[in-house]
C-alpha cells in the first residue's frame, strides 16, 4: 500500500472495465492497489474484465491476476454491490446473465440511478462496434496486432526509464493519433449516446475501445471509464452525484519504476489449485470458438 494512501477514498459508484485478466498486457498490481484504496457501495465490472479470446488461445493466469479475481469476490462478500458486465472478450459470461458468480451479479446491461437522480444506462458498447459484430474474424486480428503494440510499449517504456523518463503510452498515442480512430471514436461516442436516449436515460457509461472520457453527447452524458492495460483508468460516482475520471497512475503517486522495482518474480497459478480458477477455466474453454 501506498504511504500517501493511508485513508481509502470512498466513492458512492465505481466503474472499471477493460482489465483483460489472463494477457500479459494487463496491469493487476495497479488495478489491486486501486482496489485495495477504494470502498464503494456499489462496483460496475463493464465488461472485457476476464480476456477469453487470449485464453483460449494459451492459458496465462499469474499470481496477480488472481488476486484482482479474489479481491472483488471478496467486495462482493463484504457488502459492496458487485454488478459485472460482460463484454465481447468476456462474452462467455453472458450466457449466465441473471446469475450470481460468489455475489457478483451477472447482467447483459444495467440501469444506475446517481445521487443527483440521474438514470444512466451502462453496457460495454461492442454490440455497436460494426467490426466486432459483423465481422468477428477481423476483430481477433486487431486484437493479435493491439497485442503486440503493448509489447512495443512495454520494451519502449523499458528504454525510457533507463533514461530518467516516466511511463508514457506508445499505444494509446498512436491510436488518436490517427484520423480514422479519432473518428471512430466519435461515432461509437454519438452511437452510445444514441442508445441511453433509446433507453429513456439521461447518460450512458461504457467501455472497450480504451479511451478514458466524460463529456456530453446532444444532452446525453456520455461515459467511458477506460481501460487497465494502458491508461489505468476508472469511472467514479461522490456522495452528490458528481462524476469523475481517477487516473490512478498519476494519483495514487504509483510510478511504474517503483511497482515493476518492488515486484517479486511472476508466479502463475497451478490449475488444480484453486475451484474458482478450475471453473473460470471450464468456462472460458467451453465457450463457442468464434469464426
Amino acid at each position: 500500500m501506498n504511504a500517501s494512501l493511508d485513508i481509502k477514498r470512498r466513492y458512492r459508484t465505481i466503474w472499471i472495465s477493460d482489465i483483460h485478466l489472463g494477457t500479459r498486457g494487463c496491469k493487476a498490481d495497479d488495478l489491486l492497489d486501486f482496489l485495495k484504496n477504494t470502498e464503494s457501495d456499489t462496483l460496475y465490472l463493464v465488461g472485457d474484465i476476464v480476456d477469453g479470446w487470449r485464453l483460449r488461445k494459451s492459458w496465462y493466469w499469474p499470481q496477480a491476476h488472481n488476486d484482482v479475481v479474489q479481491k472483488l469476490l471478496r467486495k462482493a462478500r463484504k457488502g459492496t454491490r458487485v454488478v459485472f458486465v460482460p463484454g465481447n472478450h468476456d462474452e462467455f459470461a453472458r450466457d449466465y446473465s441473471g446469475f450470481l458468480f460468489g455475489d457478483i451479479e451477472v447482467a447483459t446491461t444495467a440501469m444506475h440511478e446517481t445521487a443527483a437522480g440521474k438514470r444512466l444506462f451502462i453496457l460495454h458498447g461492442d454490440a455497436f462496434d460494426g467490426v466486432v459484430k459483423h465481422a468477428k474474424w477481423l476483430a481477433h486480428l486487431g486484437d493479435s496486432a493491439y497485442t503486440f503494440a503493448l509489447s512495443l510499449n512495454h520494451w519502449f517504456n523499458v528504454i525510457r526509464r533507463s533514461m530518467g523518463f516516466p511511463y508514457w503510452s506508445l499505444s494509446s498515442y498512436l491510436k488518436h493519433k490517427v484520423k480514422n480512430a479519432v473518428q471512430y471514436i466519435a461515432n461509437f461516442e454519438e452511437t452510445m449516446a444514441e442508445e441511453a436516449r433509446r433507453h429513456g436515460a439521461d447518460g450512458v457509461v461504457c467501455g472497450h475501445i480504451h479511451h478514458a472520457e466524460i463529456r456530453d453527447v446532444d444532452g446525453i452524458l456520455y461515459c467511458n471509464d477506460g481501460d487497465w492495460v494502458e491508461s489505468c483508468t476508472a469511472l467514479v460516482e461522490d456522495t452528490d452525484g458528481r462524476m469523475e475520471i481517477i487516473h490512478w497512475l498519476g494519483q495514487a503517486g504509483l510510478s511504474v519504476d517503483t511497482a515493476e522495482a518492488s515486484e517479486p518474480k511472476e508466479k502463475v497459478c497451478a490449475y488444480s489449485s484453486s475451484r474458482m480458477l478450475g471453473f473460470l477455466r471450464s468456462m472460458v474453454s467451453s465457450a463457442p470458438s468464434t469464426p
